[in-house]
């Protein structure tokens, strides 16, 4: 699970739609942040995260077949406003995934985005907040496959600040450990045992010294980080590899192209050899987890001056005050989230 550093400073605005009148539970807010006390979403109702259990028959534990969203939400304490980002966008992939895998009986885009919104408004937070529905086969069974399960969904929400250090610059290095091809294991659902493959690279990562891995495709060219999207600059230009070089089709991504494209920075969608991040004058990652974290060095090489660049922190910065609905133009992104 994503583990929690330091938190940046808030946030904009479309309001939510009004809240689901389905589950009647009456599960409030924890008076603490105590994590058992967290209100989730479980098996249709509003509990408490210490009553949402599962066997250990069931068959997502057993065999990863299962499939999850990473949201954030931020707040503002200048506006005492909290926004979920991208919020439909996430419902929309991980109906996406439950495709993939064969669930069905999924909730519509309008249900589910509803049923977010209202986890996060019972626990009250005035705070950055992590966000995760997930989708899980549910059937207690043992035996390899998709069909003939059943599946359920939790929301789990929780305070969360940092996931990597978005200020210095983070180092990273190649993995030895190359990216699952789609025709093994499609890389445009989120799928919980696909990260199992992550696991050994951000591992590999760290334990070597280094804040993060870059991926690299079964062909050889650059794919992403462990669990992140990845751009590098060269000569004003914005490289990122396409779709089809098994990337997670991120959300973060998409919205990077968008913030790109408004600062008249050019951007390039192709393959990326190794090399060519050696020669770059900038690099950075992003995603829900790691948000916008620009790379300093790569295998022991600097990038650029060594520091982070002008074009990074100018995306970072605009990147973040967007999400904190300090600008209308990206107010689009944006869902204000009830306080309770």
């Amino acid at each position: 699970m994503l583990t929690q550093k330091s938190s940046p400073a808030g946030t904009s605005t479309e309001s939510a739609p009004a809240a689901t009148a389905e589950p009647q539970a009456t599960a409030t807010a924890p008076a603490a942040r105590d994590l058992d006390s967290v209100i989730c979403y479980f098996q249709g109702d509003f509990v408490p995260m210490r009553d949402a259990k599962v066997s250990i028959m069931t068959h997502a534990f057993m065999y990863g077949t299962a499939t999850f969203e990473g949201i954030r939400a931020y707040w503002n304490a200048d506006q005492g406003k909290l926004y979920g980002l991208k919020i439909r966008e996430h419902v929309e992939r991980i109906r996406q995934s439950c495709r993939i895998l064969l669930m069905e009986n999924v909730p519509s885009v309008d249900d589910l985005t509803r049923l977010i919104i209202e986890t996060v408004r019972r626990n009250g937070f005035r705070e950055d907040v992590y966000i995760r529905p997930s989708f899980y086969k549910s059937t207690k069974a043992i035996g390899v496959r998709l069909h003939h399960l059943e599946n359920e969904l939790y929301i789990i929400a929780i305070p969360f600040g940092n996931y990597i250090d978005v200020d210095r610059g983070v180092r990273v290095m190649t993995s030895t450990w190359r990216r699952n091809p789609d025709e093994a294991l499609p890389a445009r659902g989120k799928i919980v045992g696909g990260y199992v493959n992550m696991a050994f690279q951000k591992s590999e990562a760290e334990m070597n010294g280094y804040d993060e891995a870059v991926v690299l495709t079964a062909d050889g060219h650059v794919n992403e980080a462990s669990a992140a999207n990845l751009f590098m600059i060269r000569d004003g230009v914005a490289l990122t590899p396409p779709v089809n070089d098994d990337i997670l089709e991120g959300v973060t991504r998409k919205a990077m192209l968008e913030l790109l494209a408004n600062e008249k920075i050019p951007v390039e969608i192709r393959s990326i050899d190794r090399s060519e991040l050696y020669v770059a004058d900038e690099m950075f990652l992003c995603g829900t987890g790691v948000q916008i974290s620009p790379v300093i060095e790569i295998d022991q090489r600097p990038i650029g001056s060594g520091e982070v660049g002008p074009i990074g922190k100018l995306i970072r910065d605009r990147y973040f005050d967007a999400v904190r609905g300090r600008l209308p133009e990206y107010r689009h992104w944006l869902t204000e989230i009830p306080l309770s």
